[in-house]
């Protein structure tokens, strides 16, 4: 990690064979530095889905509530709860994902703000608030052209009306990005048929259409809210408008459970390539299940003692091997560092070919993260 002249204790989960450390201050930096680019009364809804991109949601929640956001986004019905149990009473929460039917008693009585992209749906969701007493708050999703989810047409809508029991509290969709007159034609789109559902008598207090990479492309087109996620974690691309302004908030580690001199013309785990040297193999205790991408076999670096060790061989399930031959120094019991310091998120996704908020959301459960504020640090999970 960078920026933060923080040293990063591993004392707070002394027996982790591996770690997540998150730095919360960069965290709340990233956050301030979005709303800084928000206009007067336009509200950030803050993306915690998968976990909060690998960095664990109730921490960052909590130290994003701390700081005022009383507006969340999650994926699932069971990340919404997870959320709503964890915080106080005064936070909305957005499942982004359209809910099975079972699922909506629970949405309702928890108050979650429920996504509907279907006229069933909608009308089976306005019979389960009745059979609650309790309203359910709905955003509505609008396919504009991503093709993923929501209302191709406002026909349906429109001929149905606002039905009872059902809170419009909000009317969505989301930019695919494939280019500017593409996300024209998106927003104008959107505009054309939320103001056809305003006319056919929904109330919305909320309209929103960008995410982080949509709030400095197009910052004209905030309306009344801003969904961020990549933007608060760090996890954006060096073309982004204000990657210089970002901070990396996590640093995966690993510890070295065995250094070893392998002889030429072995391979190293499963692969059967041999190697042209005697080379000193380090096995790090973190494999493809706890986050580090097998794609990253043979291509990835991780650093050990400020230097770089090349990945060799194939990532396994729970543990990796790397080349220390010209890291002399390099022992069992060495912290590795497999995310952070110079390995950048960017380099990772490159190297791996991966998308950049898989590199930490696939980090995995059995993974401990260390959440770090000032120079204190708590394993929280």
């Amino acid at each position: 990690m960078t920026n933060t002249g923080m040293e990063y204790p591993v004392d707070a989960c002394p027996h982790a064979r591996a770690w997540l450390e998150v730095d919360l201050d960069a965290l709340i930096a990233n956050y301030r530095e979005a709303k800084s680019l928000l206009k007067p009364g336009v509200e950030m809804i803050c993306v915690l889905k998968a976990n909060a991109y690998g960095y664990g949601a109730v921490p960052v929640s909590k130290a994003l509530y701390a700081e005022g956001v009383r507006a969340f986004a999650v994926a699932t019905v069971p990340e919404g709860l997870t959320l709503k149990n964890s915080l106080p009473g005064d936070v909305r929460i957005l499942c982004m994902g359209e809910p099975a039917q079972e699922e909506f008693d629970a949405c309702i009585r928890a108050g979650l703000r429920i996504t509907m992209g279907g006229a069933e749906p909608l009308k089976a969701l306005s019979r389960a608030a009745a059979a609650t007493g309790l309203p359910a708050y709905v955003h509505l999703k609008l396919d504009t052209g991503l093709h993923r989810l929501g209302f191709t047409d406002v026909e349906a809508l429109t001929r149905m009306g606002p039905l009872d029991g059902l809170v419009y509290e909000g009317v969505f969709s989301h930019l695919a990005l494939r280019g500017e007159a593409q996300s024209v034609r998106q927003h104008t789109l959107f505009v054309e048929m939320t103001a056809r559902l305003r006319e056919a008598g929904y109330r919305f207090s909320q309209a929103h259409l960008l995410d982080s990479i949509g709030l400095t492309r197009y910052p004209d087109w905030q309306h009344d809210a801003v969904r961020v996620g990549a933007f608060l974690y760090g996890n954006v691309p060096p073309a982004y408008a204000h990657f210089d302004r970002r901070r990396a908030v996590g640093r995966f580690c690993a510890r070295v459970t065995r250094v070893a001199t392998v002889p030429a013309g072995e391979g190293v785990g499963y692969d059967n390539v041999p190697l042209p040297r005697d080379t000193r193999v380090a096995t790090l205790a973190a494999g493809y299940v706890d986050g580090y991408a097998r794609s990253l076999s043979g291509v990835g670096e991780v650093e050990l003692h400020g230097r770089r060790a090349r990945v060799l061989g194939l990532v396994c399930m729970d543990q990796m091997m790397v080349d220390v031959s010209d890291i002399p120094e390099a022992k069992t019991g060495d912290t590795a560092v497999l995310l952070g310091g110079g390995i950048t998120i960017n380099e990772l996704a490159e190297r791996g070919r991966l998308n950049r908020n898989e590199v930490t959301a696939c980090i995995g459960p059995r993974v401990p993260r260390i959440y770090l504020n000032g120079r204190e640090g708590y394993c929280a999970e």
